[in-house]
């Protein structure tokens, strides 16, 4: 492989500097750098950040290859700056033993937009019955080593402890959706003053912490790891925030939509803010943003949920639940977090590549940007603002809440060691 020169490149939003990239590798970063044989990029002040990593991404195949693909999903993951996405169990059939998650892997590993890692499902089926086959699934060549039944939450305690107690035997992680269901049986949208104005089904916030409040205390009972999935409530920060003063070993991620959307856009009956868990208050919003910003939730991820156009242009009640987020996710944070002083671009790319990398065992992600690590480097101009226009995404399905809406961010540059899928805005 040829060098790459990355010249003037802000490297976490600081001073300008130079960084060469040779074969997989970063060689060196400084000022002044030079090579006779290198490919040179001329940055510009862009902000240099290390790979994004999604914990949280819906890739579809098997089975729903109208909504998205490994192939699709991990060139929307490119064009939005990631370089590692966790593809959910969700799929049909379900990943729920080493074949299917051996299978997600390999096609990731052949179109090469960005790794794939396959998330196992906890229980068979997603049916919260009886437990997936967990230790096949991390002994496999995909090597899994995070588990959700996302989607559906593991409401059964005693399911949910021996999923504890089992992959704690391997350093595993469960990964759960808080969702109690009795709570939320015909359930629309936020359980609040506007599903009581639009006579909608109240999606409670009691539904979600209810769950997080149990599961923090099996972690704690089991000794393992417990991740929350897409927290959305005020309470939910709090619960979490005790749990970590408490020295329990929870993490816990937001999507980019939580921290900008609010129940009020319900109103307009569009189906495209339609999601699990539901768009919340403003209330919740400002303390989601606080939490990410001192560290109670440890991850942005993006939950990108593709639909295909029949599914989500129909009546509210018959819409399925979800948006995409790969290609917006950076500028969405940018927006909410950086443009407010909240977190500064260190910060991201902590959210977004070491902490998730950390979380999910991305060997190679996460890195620091300094010589002798993998490069796996996203290239972003912040100074950029545009309008959203779904009609240019990489993903297969065009399901997202920020159609026509400006935003902050570009991102120009992506490269998987080394390697670039994404030059000066466009897919290799």
């Amino acid at each position: 492989m040829s060098k790459i020169l990355i010249r003037g490149a802000k490297v976490l939003g600081g001073e300008p500097q130079d960084v060469l990239i040779d074969g997989e590798t970063i060689a060196e970063v400084g000022t002044g750098l030079s090579a006779a044989d290198a490919e040179v990029v001329e940055a510009g002040g862009k902000v240099l950040l290390p790979g994004l990593v999604d914990l949280h991404t819906h890739l579809r195949e098997p089975g729903r290859e109208d909504s998205e693909t490994v192939l699709t999903g991990t060139r929307a993951a490119a064009s939005g700056g990631y370089t590692a996405v966790f593809a959910m169990a969700n799929t049909f059939p379900v990943a729920d033993t080493a074949g299917v998650v051996e299978q997600v892997w390999r096609l990731g590993r052949e179109h090469g937009y960005c790794d794939v890692q396959p998330i196992g499902a906890v229980t068979v089926g997603l049916e919260g019955r009886k437990l997936a086959e967990l230790g096949a699934m991390h002994e496999s060549a995909a090597g899994v080593t995070v588990f959700s039944d996302d989607g559906k939450c593991v409401d059964d305690a005693v399911i949910m402890r021996r999923a504890l107690e089992y992959v704690k035997a391997f350093g595993g992680v469960v990964a759960q959706h808080a969702q109690e269901p009795r709570l939320t049986e015909g359930a629309q949208m936020n359980e609040g003053v506007v599903s009581a104005e639009l006579g909608l089904g109240g999606w409670p916030a009691v539904a979600e912490e209810s769950v997080i409040a149990r599961d923090v205390l099996l972690a704690e009972h089991v000794g393992s790891r417990v991740h929350i999935c897409h927290l959305s409530t005020a309470g939910s920060v709090e619960i979490v925030r005790w749990a970590k003063s408490r020295g329990i070993d929870v993490t816990a991620e937001v999507t980019p939509h939580h921290l900008l959307l609010t129940d009020e856009l319900v109103r307009t009956y569009n189906p495209v803010y339609k999601v699990n868990p539901p768009l919340r208050t403003e209330r919740d919003v400002h303390a989601l943003r606080e939490a990410l910003a001192d560290g109670t939730i440890d991850v942005v991820a993006t939950d990108h949920a593709p639909h295909p156009h029949e599914d989500k242009d129909c009546e509210w009640a018959a819409a399925a639940m979800g948006m995409v987020g790969l290609e917006t996710a950076l500028s969405v944070v940018q927006e909410t977090m950086v443009a407010t002083g909240l977190l500064d671009w260190a910060g991201v790319a902590d959210r977004m590549s070491a902490a998730p990398a950390r979380i999910g065992r991305a060997t190679g992600h996460g890195r620091p940007v300094s010589a002798g690590e993998p490069a796996n480097l996203t290239l972003v101009d912040t100074e950029y603002r545009g309008q959203v226009d779904p009609a240019g995404f990489a993903s297969r399905s065009r399901n997202t809440p920020y159609e026509g809406r400006e935003l902050p961010g570009r991102v120009t540059h992506t490269w998987l060691r080394g390697k670039a899928t994404l030059v000066d805005g466009k897919l290799t």
